[in-house]
């Protein structure tokens, strides 16, 4: 650029002559030089962009929300606080056209969201600030984050208890009124077809929030079996809250910033409880917890009172709207899977190292799809588990698929997830390794793009959580 702008050294009203200096004309290949680096400058960041974006979208689980209806359209203002003028809007680099949207699609624009595909929905991968900056916002303030593609359904009639308890490995008969807990569904190898929130409101109403991008398979594999129960009798219901709108709101500073917008005492709502309470005049349902490793609350509330809420909560000057980008930076940081990562049908639950999530009173029967399988699997051990990694060395952040070496360099295990912590400063990945080499503090190898970095076996979360739990 400099080249370009250079100006000549003489007046522009005198005629060049013979002893007037005229501009060096910059050489053909310095020219070509800057040309092939910005091309390749170019390529590297699409490509990272299209990993990014294909990264994010193996997680997506679509919910069955419909596009908004054109009365629902005008109805809806974008008054969310913290929205960019209209001439710094930034214009959204997906064709989101034939996309699925959710109550706060016009709000996601107007706030500057970057729109992406994620699992056939419109949503923002990134606002106006960095992915960086708005994940550090999150561990020290508050931050909303529009999960409404998520598939909110529930289990319902005098077998409910009964009929769930044939598809996911929790105990939910042991389970308390108004609590909840982390589940998988399994299949009959004892895989993990998805991994689910489980809410008991009462004994005839369970609460179940299953991940999008496996929202089609989820249905059909709880109808099928709907089906069979129902034919043999059995008094349940499957019903998709497709009128409903998901509002994720986390950060240590959550519970300051809602306790203004309503009279219940959240100082009594801990970790994994559900309620039902009012919220900014509005009736909705709300469960303590999340997919940050913070404290916060996940707020199902009617979709016609999506943007009226979250304007609420975006109004307080600690909140930020967040998006796709700081919520994987987010998880991976808590040591927390994600599902086409981390999680799928041919990974079992000791595999994953969510031996846990068996209720003890299903341990007794193992009476779920696959549990003879897991049963097995417990008492002989399993060929390979998930570990954490922190790396020693300096280089290029480990990918999914990315191959993990012994020291020897002998292949054996693979990343499922990786990348920068903004919080930690480093590179952290988590991925699966042969059983002899999962113990915390073992070394280890990961190859990336040709190129090897020193890691170390480490125990998650790489950060701390902070869940608000009793004393």
């Amino acid at each position: 650029p400099a080249l370009l702008d250079a100006t000549p050294s003489t007046p522009s009203h005198r005629p060049h002559t013979s002893r007037t200096p005229r501009r060096r004309r910059p050489p053909v290949a310095a020219f070509r030089r800057i040309k092939v680096r910005h091309v390749h400058r170019q390529h590297k960041m699409m490509t990272m962009r299209k990993q990014l974006h294909r990264a994010l979208a193996r997680c997506a689980v679509a919910s069955p929300l419909s596009a908004p209806s054109p009365a629902l359209d005008a109805a809806r203002t974008v008054s969310i606080a913290h929205v960019l003028p209209s001439t710094q809007r930034r214009r959204a680099y997906a064709d989101i056209s034939q996309l699925k949207r959710t109550p706060l699609y016009d709000a996601h624009v107007a706030a500057g969201g970057k729109m992406v595909d994620f699992a056939g929905y419109a949503l923002p991968i990134q606002y106006k600030d960095s992915i960086m900056d708005a994940t550090k916002h999150c561990r020290t303030e508050a931050s909303l984050f529009d999960v409404s593609h998520m598939l909110g359904s529930s289990i319902r009639g005098k077998d409910a208890v009964k009929f769930l308890e044939q598809l996911v490995v929790a105990d939910v008969k042991g389970l308390k009124a108004g609590t909840g807990t982390l589940s998988v569904v399994t299949n009959e190898r004892g895989g993990i077809i998805d991994d689910t929130v489980i809410t008991k409101v009462t004994d005839e109403d369970i609460y179940v929030v299953l991940n999008a991008g496996c929202a089609e398979k989820d249905q059909a594999h709880i109808n099928k079996h709907l089906a069979i129960a129902k034919s043999k009798g059995m008094d349940v219901d499957f019903v998709v809250h497709s009128d409903r709108s998901l509002l994720a709101f986390q950060g240590p500073k959550t519970m300051d910033v809602l306790q203004r917008l309503t009279d219940f005492d959240l100082s009594k709502l801990y970790f994994g409880m559900f309620t039902e309470m009012k919220v900014n005049g509005g009736s909705v349902w709300v469960t303590r917890t999340g997919y940050t490793g913070e404290d916060g609350f996940e707020i199902s509330v009617p979709n016609a009172d999506a943007v009226k809420l979250a304007n609420a909560l975006t109004a307080q000057p600690e909140v930020r709207l967040a998006a796709l980008g700081p919520r994987d930076s987010l998880r991976l940081e808590a040591g927390l899977c994600l599902y086409g990562n981390d999680l799928n049908e041919d990974i079992t639950p000791p595999e994953a190292g969510l031996t846990w999530t068996i209720g003890k009173a299903r341990r007794e029967k193992f009476d779920f799809i696959g549990g003879e399988i897991i049963r097995k699997q417990i008492e002989e051990g399993v060929p390979q588990r998930r570990v954490g990694l922190t790396f020693t060395g300096k280089g290029a952040p480990a990918r999914q698929h990315s191959k993990i070496l012994d020291t020897n360099g002998k292949e054996i295990g693979e990343v499922t997830s990786g990348g920068f912590s903004p919080v930690l400063q480093a590179n952290i990945a988590m991925g699966y390794v042969n059983k002899a080499f999962a113990k915390a503090g073992t070394e280890l190898v990961v190859e990336t793009r040709g190129k090897t970095t020193p890691a170390v076996v480490t125990k998650m979360p790489f950060v701390k959580t902070t869940y608000y739990k009793p004393e």
